[in-house]
């Protein structure tokens, strides 16, 4: 075996302590390249799954608060419902009513994502379907009264007319008792509304599709008041404040004048409660606006609505 020369034996170990230098230098920036492409991977999932988990928490916020809104409209229409024969009732709920719908209107400016507010607007929607509760018992308990007062008054007159034999402090009770009747004996209604209709009797709100109005109420029960006919009477006004007329010529007697109604429907009236409609036809046009319709018997005022048409 030919021997190598020394030199060429240096030179040849020189050039491989180089190559595995090289090689050793090449590897080391392609590792940490590695190293930091998979740092950046691992960053971008985390951020992509916190951005998925954030839209997915402003939604159910936003659903949240979209409930929260329903249930506050709802129970000021509720509010909007409720009414009563005592004055003093009727100005504690003007109140509530003002504070609810400031309430609707807060929650409304309140961005889903300020759970403080939104847990607050909670509590009080609590504390004011609370406070409508107390409201319908107090109503029942002065209607209860009031019917007990009503039966007394009947009785009393009774024997009164049979004995002919009272003294001043009952005929003074009669005569209290008796008003009270007077007052207990007139018809009310409740849930007054107005649609209107197209052509192809659907409900619209636009202005220039509806033909025709329907205007809907309750006769509430009432057992002192006259059974038999009983007409009713429904006034509409457009948004300029003229009167609709229908061409039927219906009228009747408010506070001594003649007053003109838009339509009219006689039912008979039992003392039960009475679910009525009024169809409103005839009116050659409608416009944009607010429409108000009234409600009336020959004895009083049942109430009022308004249709908003676009």
């Amino acid at each position: 075996m030919e021997k190598e020369d020394p030199l060429e034996r240096l030179e040849r170990l020189e050039r491989e302590k180089n190559e595995r230098k090289a090689n050793r230098n090449a590897s080391g920036p392609r590792t940490t390249m590695y190293i930091l492409i998979a740092v950046a991977a691992v960053l971008a999932i985390t951020l992509a799954v916190v951005w998925i988990q954030k839209s997915s928490l402003v939604n159910d916020l936003k659903l949240e608060k979209e409930d929260l809104t329903e249930q506050i409209q709802a129970l000021q229409t509720d509010y909007e419902n409720l009414s009563s024969d005592y004055e003093s009732i009727n100005s504690q709920l003007d109140s509530s009513r003002e504070e609810i719908s400031q309430l609707v209107e807060r929650i409304k400016k309140t961005d889903a994502t300020n759970r403080a507010k939104m847990r607050q607007y909670e509590k009080e929607l609590g504390t004011l379907r609370s406070i409508m509760r107390g409201y319908i018992v107090q109503i029942d308990s002065l209607n209860n009264l009031n019917h007990q007062l009503t039966v007394q008054a009947a009785q009393a007159r009774r024997e009164a007319d049979e004995s002919k034999r009272q003294n001043e402090k009952l005929t003074a009770q009669v005569d209290d008792l008796a008003n009270q009747v007077a007052v207990g004996s007139v018809i009310k209604a409740r849930g007054i509304k107005m649609e209107s209709y197209n052509a192809s009797d659907r409900l619209t709100d636009r202005s220039s599709r509806v033909v025709r109005l329907l205007v809907h109420l309750s006769l509430l029960e009432n057992d002192l008041a006259p059974k038999g006919p009983v007409r009713v009477f429904v006034i509409v006004r457009d948004p300029s404040g003229n009167v609709l007329l229908d061409g039927s010529e219906a009228a009747f007697i408010l506070d001594g004048e003649t007053v003109a109604a838009t339509a009219s429907r006689e039912v008979d009236y039992e003392g039960n409660d009475m679910d009525l409609s009024i169809y409103v036809n005839n009116i050659p046009s409608f416009v944009k606006g607010v429409y108000t319709v009234e409600a009336f018997t020959a004895q009083s005022r049942l109430g009022s609505a308004e249709l908003l048409l676009r």
